[in-house]
């Protein structure tokens, strides 16, 4: 993977930014930031999804495993 990535930012994009910034943050700091929420949005999407694929299970329908 690159070292660093190239990022021009729109006029909406730094708005964001600017609004999202936390005292002594860098704009890195945020885009690290927005990146860690991204990561576990998409843990959140597949618990959903694994969660209902089970929705119907019956574990007291299962033998006992002990």
């Amino acid at each position: 993977m690159a070292a660093s990535i190239g990022f021009r930012p729109t006029p909406e994009d730094e708005r964001i930014l600017h609004e999202a910034a936390q005292p002594g943050e860098s704009t890195s700091d945020i885009l690290r930031r927005a990146l860690r929420l991204l990561d576990h949005e998409r843990w959140l999407q597949q618990f959903r999804a694994d969660a209902e694929a089970v929705k119907d299970e019956d574990l007291n329908a299962e033998p006992e495993a002990w």
